[in-house]
């Protein structure tokens, strides 16, 4: 058991007090704010799922500010509270498959990620053509000025041919949200032996902007309702 004196030290222990030095005041201990609590955001993978939440006004907050944050965020969140703090009240992150950009891939590997990670076209087409044709595992040096490569593939039913692999190449990866058409750019396609294939970003992340603006608009007609009614604003 704790004797008298004990108890009246921790009683006098747990007081704060202030004191006033050369004009600026100090507290004896530190004080730890008490914020005002906020929920955890629901979170979504797709703009569908936020545009029908923000449509339907469950948690009635208003007004709220949409953030295209990045390619693969948007985050809806309140005004300021009485801690000056937003509230993230949703936000969609979108699911993509995985390229690893710079990193060499067998044929086989490079031929299965081209098709599930890229959006179909003509030049995604001529890469399928010359990576799954390649006949022989020593890729070609010869003429390899840093951008054009030349391998020996099939361009027949029994004719093996030196063919120039297309460089650079422009491509539609999927790098967004499904609900906005993927921004096109430029890539460089190298070959090393193997055979082994790889992509090179080369248009300087300017497809970054063009997905956030795209998802603003896309943002901005969904919601065209509630704009104008003042219940959301949109920014990227």
């Amino acid at each position: 058991m704790f004797d008298r004196d004990a108890l009246e030290f921790l009683a006098q222990s747990g007081k704060t007090e202030f004191v006033t030095l050369n004009g600026q005041q100090y507290a004896t201990k530190k004080l730890y704010e008490v914020t005002e609590p906020t929920p955890a955001p629901l979170t979504v993978h797709n703009l569908t799922g936020l545009v029908r939440y923000l449509q339907s006004g469950f948690d009635r907050e208003a007004p709220l500010l949409i953030q295209v944050v990045s390619p693969t965020q948007v985050i809806a969140s309140s005004s300021f509270n009485h801690d000056y703090a937003r509230r993230n009240i949703i936000e969609a992150k979108a699911l993509l498959p995985r390229f690893d950009y710079g990193d060499l891939y067998d044929a086989e590997a490079f031929v299965i990620k081209l098709q599930s990670c890229f959006v179909n076209s003509d030049q995604r087409a001529a890469l399928l053509k010359v990576v799954g044709n390649i006949k022989e595992e020593n890729v070609r040096q010869t003429g390899d000025d840093g951008v054009s490569q030349s391998v020996t593939a099939k361009t027949g039913v029994a004719t093996v041919e030196n063919v120039k692999v297309p460089n650079p190449v422009t491509l539609a990866p999927f790098r967004t949200f499904v609900e906005i058409t993927q921004p096109e750019s430029a890539f460089v396609f190298r070959m090393k032996d193997g055979p082994r294939a790889a992509l090179y970003e080369a248009d300087g992340g300017a497809w970054r902007n063009t997905a956030i603006a795209s998802i603003a608009q896309y943002l901005s007609k969904e919601l065209s309702d509630l704009i104008d009614g003042g219940q959301i604003v949109v920014i990227a």
